[in-house]
This record gives structure tokens, sequence and C-alpha cells, in this order.
């Protein structure tokens, strides 16, 4: 018996994971900041506003807002699929081909593990290539931010 609990001990202490860490880089939304007077026209930002009625995926251009998809909520939870795929639309348009950052704003009461299922949603995506699944790259750079209230809404 101690033969075995002399074996069995280590083995099991090397097989275990005891903590498991990922860090994400994040930034603040580029705002209005000083020496920003010459912005490139070509310059496009993507957002992706997350509300308790669902997803928004906006287009900024030359400070005009532009609505590209909106994702209602489904009565199990938010459509991380469906901004998945809308995601890859934008990325196969040849204007964001080359684009890696993204912002995410989100209401006040967004709770925690939402905000990482959105991260991880717009980060990649499972693409088969060559008869293998692999993670293909979306959006890496990310951005987090507070969403605007919707023009209907008081705020207290």
């Amino acid at each position: 018996f101690m033969n075995l609990m002399i074996v069995l001990v280590p083995v099991l202490l090397m097989n275990m994971v005891f903590s498991q860490l990922a860090v994400l880089d994040l930034r603040l939304p580029a705002g209005d900041q000083p020496g920003t007077a010459e912005i490139d026209p070509e310059d496009v930002s993507l957002e992706v506003v997350i509300r308790n009625s669902g997803f928004e995926l906006n287009r900024t251009y030359q400070e005009k807002t532009e609505t590209i998809v909106l994702l209602p909520k489904k009565e199990d939870g938010f459509d991380y699929s469906g901004l998945s795929l809308a995601l890859q639309d934008v990325k196969k348009n040849p204007g964001f081909a080359d684009k890696k950052d993204i912002s995410l704003l989100s209401e006040p009461d967004i709770d925690y593990q939402t905000l990482i299922n959105v991260m991880d949603t717009v980060r990649i995506y499972s693409a088969v290539v060559a008869a293998s699944l692999v993670d293909a790259t979306l959006f890496p750079d990310i951005s987090m931010g507070d969403a605007a209230a919707l023009s209907g809404e008081v705020t207290e």
C-alpha cells in the first residue's frame, strides 16, 4: 500500500491544474484628444453596443454613426453567434480587412460574464481550414467604454 501511495501521489500532483489565468490587453476608446484635428478621412471605427435589449453593431465615419446590424436579445440570452456572423461579414469588406480594433460600449448594468463572452466573440471565431478547425482572428484590439443612453431613457 505504501509503494502505491509513493507512486500515486506525485503522479496526481503533476497532473493537477492549480489555476489558469488569461490576460487580455484593453484600451480606452480614442475620444476627443488634442491633436486629432487632422483625422484621416478613411479612418472608420467599429463599435459593439451592449444593451439589455441586445447588441448594436455601429460604424462611425467622420463623426457620423450608422447602425450596421441590430441583434435583439433572444429568449435564452444574447445572440453571440449572430454577432460573430455579422462581424465576419464586416471583416470580408475590403475596407475592414486590415482593421484590428473595435470598441465595446456597454450599459452600466451589463454583467461581467456577458462582457467576457462579447470580448471572446469579437476577437476570434472558429473556421475550417484544410479540414481542420482553427481560430481565425476578427478584431483582437479591444477598447472598452460606456454606452450612451437611448434617447427615450431617463438617467438618474
